[in-house]
């Protein structure tokens, strides 16, 4: 080895050294690498094992590797796909909807009216993250149920004379329990972008003549749009691949995407088709959640 390139592995951990120093970016980032490096590979892992079994077939228990089309074909060709997968959409949509409905106000109450002790009214706010989400699930399976305490309740009062069969294994059974179960995630992204809202700007929209309806549209809204939209993608998402809940009280009315991925994996064993279907789903997802903050974004603009 000759003399400079000697040097010149002798000086690289000087520059490197020097970069650092002078580069903050470069130290955060130095500290968070095997943070990322750790998430990147178990999050590419099982998405690339996904995208090669989405190529290949199943012939009985035999896995053939031949690349090919065909199951996207089927995906994209069979009506059935097609309306569950718009069900499982028209659902998560709907409990994102009521979620952040719901959370919206209690987030804002906590925000600007208490003063004091805002940190227990936030632990009191997460106490459905207490609880095991499969004890929520049975806990609104008794609620709704054909004995449950809603059917007993109206039967002890003399308000119904046989128990009401539409409470439980439908959607609606569904949205209820999902919009319980996801409350918390939509109150805390909410309340910190509404905690971080200049009081100031609002005082000075008082000035100006802005009753309080204004206020809100012109200056509260506006600015606790990024806590909205993840608050609504942190509910979209996983809601939309939830597989748990529609088992347990959606029935087959109830019945969304990610249960048949679920089966495919599982009783029909088909591989191939269940890796097909759950990469267009999350595919469409993601244009769909894309979507719809780029038109909130702009109905927000155009309110202001």
């Amino acid at each position: 080895m000759s003399i400079a390139s000697f040097q010149g592995d002798r000086q690289a951990p000087g520059r490197l050294a020097r970069l650092f120093q002078r580069s903050e970016a470069a130290r955060q980032y130095t500290l968070l690498s095997p943070t990322i490096a750790l998430l990147a590979f178990a999050l590419t892992a099982p998405l690339g094992l996904l995208f090669l079994y989405s190529f290949w077939t199943q012939s009985g228990l035999e896995l053939q590797r031949e690349f090919t089309l065909e199951q996207y074909n089927a995906v994209l060709s069979r009506p059935f796909y097609r309306d569950l997968f718009l069900r499982s959409v028209a659902i998560s949509a709907l409990v994102t909807v009521v979620t952040v409905g719901l959370a919206y106000p209690m987030a804002y109450f906590v925000a600007f009216k208490v003063t004091r002790r805002k940190f227990v009214w936030l632990v009191l706010l997460s106490i459905p993250f207490w609880t095991s989400y499969l004890l929520r699930v049975f806990a609104w399976k008794v609620i709704l149920g054909f004995n449950g305490v809603i059917n007993s309740g109206l039967l002890s009062l003399g308000l119904i004379s046989e128990p009401l069969e539409f409470l439980l294994y439908n959607p609606t059974a569904v949205v209820l329990t999902l919009a319980h179960t996801y409350a918390a995630f939509a109150i805390l992204p909410i309340y910190v972008s509404l905690e971080k809202i200049d009081r100031s700007l609002l005082e000075a929209a008082a000035d100006l003549g802005d009753g309080p309806v204004r206020r809100f549209l012109r200056v509260t809204l506006p600015l606790s749009l990024p806590g909205i939209i993840g608050a609504a993608v942190l509910i979209f998402v996983p809601t939309t691949g939830d597989y748990v809940t529609p088992t347990l009280v959606g029935g087959a009315d109830g019945v969304m995407i990610a249960n048949l991925i679920q089966v495919q994996f599982g009783r029909v064993n088909n591989w191939p088709l269940g890796a097909a279907l759950a990469l267009a789903s999350m595919a469409a997802v993601a244009v769909l959640a894309a979507s719809a903050i780029q038109a909130f974004k702009l109905a927000t603009a155009r309110i202001r």
